[in-house]
Parts: structure tokens; C-alpha cells; sequence
């Protein structure tokens, strides 16, 4: 049985996808420093002149590698989130908003490295990318508490809930290094300190939710704020939670 050949841009898209997946492959094998075009072209299988007809440079391909993890990361956890509000006593649920993004890091960490340092190199060529993909996520963590009912009426809320969500995310990015790393063995436990601090940071917003609760009395949903979760597991976070599978 003979197969159809590709078109000409279906090549071309073949191509651009095995040296985009040869290139993580080195970065995860040997960090940025292994990272040069002859290496990926050859790991692609083609001629390292024929790198430059899909990307321009090393930068372009680590921007599309941030991109397309990123995009689907994001898209991930504002899932995890949308389903964590359908079900405010699930704690496992609202466990996954945090376990999603700390197995991510720990797939794939030198991705969330080189933005990190790019971020604060003013010499960097990746750094107004690396700036930009900091404020989506902070941005989409922020719109999705603000559909969980957290108020954003005046400037000072405005700017708590654009706190929470950052110190929230440099938090998950920190505790997934720390794992990286050996001091946080279990990325469960690491899950469980998440949950507990985005919900006592949320205590300090007001949630609309039939009036009640006001500000300082946290809003009742487990894993942002945790009364919820409080019922199950008194005290704060589920504990022993490196007992139970890990997911995704």
C-alpha cells in the first residue's frame, strides 16, 4: 500500500516539528549550553543550512519552544481551574491547578530557567518574550479567581488580585525548582503548601457570593481559599499527599 506524498508545506511543517522536538530533547539532556544549530540540525536528521529556513536564529526556536509549551500549559490549567469551580468541595480538583504546572516545570525545567534569567538580562534577546509570558500567566490567573467571584471594583483590589496571582505563580515556579533541586522531595507536599498559600492570600479580597463573605472571611471555595477543604482535612492542606498517585 503506497502512501500519499506530503505537499510541499507539509514537508516543510514535518521538518519545523522535528527540530522543534530535537531541540527540547537536547535542553532537557544538556541544558542551554548544549543548545547550538549544528546539534539540533543533526538530532532533526537534516543539514544545518537547512536550519535557517525555519528559524532564523537559537532565540527564534527557544521562543517557539515557550510559546507551544506555554500555550498548552496555560490551557491546561484554566481547564483544571474551570473544573476545580464546578466542583467547590473536590479537594483533588483544586490540588490539580497546582500539580499541573509543578509536573510541567519538573518535565521540562531549563525551559522556565532560560526565562527566568532572560528576564532580568536587559542584554537578553528573549527578555521582552520572557516578560510578556509572565504577565499572560499572571493575566490568566488573575481573570480566572476574578470568575471565582473575587472583586475587583477599585484600584487597591485591582492590584491584590494582580499580587496574589504573581506571588502565586513565582511560588509554584520556586517549589518546583526546590524539588528539582532534592529539597522538596515530594511534589505533592509541594501541591498541598500551593493550595494553603493562594487561600490564605485570597482572605485578603473581597468575594461577591450573595453578599457574603466579606473581606477577611475568605469565600468558601477549597484550594483557593479552603473552608471547603478545611471540613476535610482540618488544620489547612491535605496532609500526606505524596500517598496518592500523582496525575498528569
Amino acid at each position: 500500500m503506497t502512501s500519499t506524498p506530503l505537499s510541499r508545506s507539509e514537508a516543510k511543517d514535518l521538518t519545523r516539528r522535528r527540530l522543534i522536538r530535537a531541540a527540547l530533547s537536547i535542553l532537557d539532556e544538556e541544558g542551554e549550553a548544549g543548545l547550538t544549530t549544528g546539534k539540533v540540525a543533526k538530532a532533526a536528521g537534516i543539514a544545518q543550512s537547512s536550519f535557517y529556513v525555519h528559524f532564523k536564529d537559537m532565540p527564534e526556536l527557544l521562543r517557539v519552544l515557550g510559546e507551544e509549551g506555554g500555550d498548552r500549559l496555560r490551557g491546561a490549567m484554566r481547564e483544571a481551574r474551570r473544573r476545580a469551580r464546578e466542583a467547590p468541595d473536590d479537594l483533588e480538583r483544586h490540588r490539580d491547578a497546582f500539580r499541573i504546572p509543578l509536573e510541567a516545570i519538573c518535565r521540562h525545567p531549563e525551559l522556565l530557567r532560560i526565562q527566568l534569567r532572560a528576564r532580568h538580562d536587559p542584554s537578553s534577546s528573549l527578555r521582552d518574550f520572557a516578560a510578556r509570558t509572565a504577565a499572560i500567566y499572571r493575566e490568566h490567573h488573575a481573570a480566572d479567581l476574578a470568575a471565582l467571584g473575587y472583586t475587583a471594583d477599585d484600584e487597591r483590589d485591582r492590584r491584590r488580585l494582580e499580587m496574589i496571582a504573581e506571588g502565586i505563580d513565582a511560588a509554584t515556579n520556586a517549589l518546583a525548582m526546590g524539588h528539582l533541586e532534592g529539597r522538596y522531595p515530594d511534589l505533592e507536599e509541594c501541591a498541598d503548601v500551593l493550595v494553603a498559600l493562594s487561600r490564605g492570600a485570597l482572605r485578603l479580597l473581597r468575594h461577591d457570593s450573595g453578599g457574603t463573605p466579606q473581606r477577611g472571611e475568605g469565600p468558601g471555595h477549597a484550594g483557593f481559599d479552603g473552608p471547603a477543604e478545611e471540613r476535610a482535612h482540618p488544620g489547612g492542606a491535605q496532609q500526606g499527599g505524596g500517598d496518592e498517585a500523582q496525575q498528569e
